[in-house]
């Protein structure tokens, strides 16, 4: 009696505890049966009578002389005061906070108390058990998440490749049908690049700028894109005219095409400026400026892609497929390769790009050029020109013996020969580099008085190195060119890509559309063609092109001329003192005038 006294007193004295660890609370709960309406507690089958301080919570000792405190049963009804507690015979389970003393904490720390270790050994157990088991779960949920994962990547590479047959498929039939029609989708896939770009800032900002706000938004920008492709193929429809005979009697039209360009701008150009509002205005100055960069990226980078056309398709696939190639060959060798060799991050606006994709889609690339062009240049589809706007168009030929023509004639870089190339490329690099070129020869002098170029001899004194040379023979030019168009489209063009990636990370999109699945859309396929198809001007008419002026371009500036203009180029490429005959009948002169008169005519 006088041990459950004591006990009574303590439970009486005790004040609110600081709350120990929910371990505890399970070893506690053993030693508790219940709390009942009345405050009677029910501890190791010893009752203690806490009616006086029912509405207090209950602290009591174990056998092991440690404090806990008693909380009330949880309430099931959510609030219903009422019901709760007036069931006598309910047994509750009550939830048990431990109260350390200073015993407990130092037969914790020695570990005296075999029991309670014992107790505890078995709880840690327990609960290693039901670490072990949720870890394990985690794992089966992780692999499950992980291979859900993986399904969904292959089917995104499976769409990926199957929109990707597509793109080829359209592609190679617009090739077969003809330049015209090559014409055509280049023009619809200008359209789609400009909508897409223009797009991005137009969903950015409708809801907070643009609705209800700033009228002729999306109008003028169409108007800014209709003056651009108005002036760039106005030029390009002119240059056809001038350089086919057939046509030049469009020339009384052609020649205003610059003054209704003209026109165009200077009506978009009031539009633009009547629509500012005010308070708008920066923002309407940010879209314009917008609007012109859009345009230079796509317009101004593909102002000459019609004219690679029709220098021969050649120049319009080939560079295609370079960059095509780049692209595919770079992402396989980043899936496989990326960062096992050179960890540094190659490109932080595009975090997924890798060294090992840039470098090693750069050496397939040159690769392919060189083999792909060979097979390219043997096709006279690829490689004529043409100059005629023709819907159906028939089989073309190119006459090799005529070559200097560069209307009718087929391009001598199509047409196997001999290579030799200048040895002032070679004095650019070391010649311990020079010297593991393949057929690289070294040409030495020799001292002998006949001071000839010779083909070194090793050993020989009289030798002196004079220049490296390289001949191929058996190799298309064209090859050669494509080395250089193959480093441009590994090196440089996937620039185009890296600014197309920029844009989409500041304004937080994925894709630029979704028309091609798995690709996204159509500047998401066309980034890096805007810069490829530009140096593929540049190197032709720099490097390729045999003549800037053709007969046909010379018969419209001909037809250009006033008389007075006319009869000085007559006498300009004929001048009439060379048809004086020796008997000085003037026999010569007559005919002279009677082909002025007639030209003039």
């Amino acid at each position: 009696m006088s041990s459950s006294f004591s006990q009574q007193q303590q439970l009486r004295q005790r004040r609110k505890p600081t709350p120990a660890t929910t371990d505890a609370n399970a070893n506690a709960n053993a030693n508790v049966d219940a709390v009942n309406a009345d405050g009677i507690v029910t501890l190791n089958n010893n009752v203690f009578d806490n009616s006086e301080n029912k509405n207090k919570t209950p602290t009591v000792l174990n056998h092991h002389n440690e404090s806990f405190t008693l909380l009330p049963p949880i309430d099931n009804n959510h609030g219903d005061n009422d019901n709760a507690g007036n069931d006598d015979t309910e047994r509750h389970n009550v939830e048990v906070t431990k109260i350390p003393t200073a015993q407990t904490t130092k037969e914790e720390r020695n570990g005296n108390d075999h029991g309670h270790s014992n107790e505890q050994n078995t709880e840690r157990t327990t609960d290693t058990t039901t670490t072990a088991t949720t870890t394990q779960s985690q794992r089966l949920a992780m692999s499950g998440e992980e291979v859900k994962k993986d399904e969904h990547r292959f089917m995104k590479i499976w769409i990926r490749f199957l929109s990707g047959c597509s793109l080829i498929s359209v592609f190679m039939l617009c090739i077969y049908t003809g330049h015209i029609y090559v014409c055509g989708l280049v023009a619809l896939s200008e359209f789609l690049v400009f909508r897409e770009l223009v797009k991005v800032r137009y969903n950015a900002y409708f809801h907070t700028r643009i609705e209800n706000t700033i009228p002729l938004f999306r109008t003028t920008q169409w108007m800014w894109f209709t003056v651009a492709i108005f002036y760039t193929y106005g030029d390009f429809i002119s240059e056809v005219i001038q350089s086919n005979t057939k046509l030049h009697s469009y020339v009384v039209y052609s020649q205003y095409l610059n003054m209704m360009a003209f026109t165009l701008y200077s009506g978009t150009f009031v539009v633009t400026i009547a629509t500012l509002q005010v308070g708008h205005i920066k923002f309407q100055l940010n879209q314009l400026c917008w609007t012109l960069c859009v345009l230079c990226l796509t317009v101004g980078q593909m102002k000459y892609i019609m004219h690679n056309i029709f220098n021969g398709l050649f120049w319009f696939a080939f560079p295609l497929l370079l960059v095509v190639c780049n692209d595919v060959m770079a992402y396989f060798c980043g899936i496989s390769c990326g960062r096992k060799f050179i960890q540094r991050e190659f490109m932080s606006v595009s975090p997924n790009k890798t060294w090992e994709g840039f470098i090693g889609g750069g050496i397939f690339t040159m690769i392919f050029a060189w083999y792909f062009s060979r097979v390219l240049a043997q096709y006279t589809w690829m490689t004529c020109p043409v100059n005629d706007f023709d819907l159906f168009p028939s089989k073309l030929e190119c006459d090799k013996h005529d070559m200097n023509d560069s209307v009718n004639g087929l391009h001598h870089i199509f047409v196997e020969a001999q290579s030799i190339f200048p040895n002032q490329i070679f004095e650019l690099l070391p010649n311990s580099i020079v010297k593991m070129i393949p057929g690289i020869v070294e040409i030495c002098s020799s001292t002998t008085p006949s001071s000839e170029l010779l083909r070194c001899i090793s050993g020989e004194q009289s030798h002196t190195f004079h220049h490296f040379e390289l001949i191929w023979n058996n190799v298309y030019p064209i090859q050669i060119h494509a080395l250089w168009l193959g480093f441009f489209a590994s090196v440089v063009a996937p620039f185009g890509g890296f600014l197309a990636s920029a844009i989409k990370r500041a304004y937080g999109i994925k894709d630029f559309d979704s028309i091609i699945p798995g690709h996204g859309g159509v500047t998401d396929r066309l980034d890096c063609q805007f810069l490829m198809a530009l140096c593929t001007w540049v190197h032709y008419n720099s490097f390729c092109r045999l003549t800037t002026i053709s007969v046909s371009k010379l018969v419209y500036h001909y037809n250009m001329m006033s008389t007075i203009e006319k009869r000085q180029f007559l006498a300009a490429i004929v001048p009439s003192s060379t048809l004086t005959s020796n008997n000085g009948d003037g026999s010569k002169e007559l005919l002279l005038q009677q082909f002025q008169d007639y030209a003039l005519s």
